[in-house]
């Protein structure tokens, strides 16, 4: 996909601030630091239109940045930081957890996790939730740079088994240094954005799950 405009919108902290234009939404969720900040910048060929920090946790609002006008990119509040007090992870988590129950412009979820290192306990949480309410999903491992190409093999192989990831589900291996996975990714959102235009998707019956055993929210972890 060519990139013509992309500019940030808001930092939204709920549903009376999120934009009322009904362009399709791609959300990102992650660990603190994942690189979430660092993927937008290569997917519009932009340095710094996402701020990165390297000070875990910095992301406390779901920050919108719309691209060529037509769809946003919606990053997601880190979890799993322990320095963030416990009133504001669960702030966050409730916050998210309404977010991907309740927006219908959502069009689907990049889970970031880090290709370097297997899943953390959040991360799985997180997998669990999103594939237990049926959410549109994929598996985005960054920091594919980071390791001898010789080892991905390896990496995606641990990443998907400890994930849970089931053949057909969506993995792309990225990369914001080199521009791995950038293509790839595009050509999916687009997908997903089309499929929606085409068939309204149903929203998950969230509130609706009676006593079915459900996830533990990995926002609040």
């Amino acid at each position: 996909m060519k990139v013509n405009n992309a500019e940030f919108i808001i930092s939204a902290v709920g549903p009376d601030q999120y934009p009322v234009d009904a362009l399709p939404e791609i959300a990102l969720a992650g660990r603190s630091n994942v690189g979430k900040s660092s993927l937008i910048n290569r997917m519009i060929n932009r340095k710094n239109l996402a701020r990165t920090s390297s000070t875990p946790g910095k992301t406390q609002h779901m920050n919108y940045y719309r691209v060529n006008e037509s769809m946003y990119f919606v990053d997601f509040p880190g979890y799993g930081y322990a320095k963030v007090s416990k009133t504001q992870r669960a702030s966050w988590g409730k916050m998210v957890e309404k977010y991907l129950a309740e927006r219908d412009t959502l069009k689907l979820v990049l889970l970031i996790v880090d290709l370097r290192h297997p899943p953390t306990g959040n991360d799985k949480m997180m997998f669990d939730w999103l594939k237990h309410y049926d959410l549109p999903l994929c598996v985005v491992a960054t920091k594919a740079d980071k390791i001898p190409k010789t080892r991905w093999p390896k990496h995606i192989k641990i990443m998907k088994q400890e994930l849970g990831v089931l053949p057909g589900d969506n993995f792309i291996s990225f990369s914001s240094e080199i521009g791995l996975g950038r293509d790839e990714l595009w050509e999916l959102i687009e997908r997903y954005n089309q499929a929606s235009e085409e068939e309204p998707a149903m929203e998950p019956e969230i509130e609706d799950a009676g006593n079915e055993a459900q996830p533990e929210d990995p926002s609040e972890a």
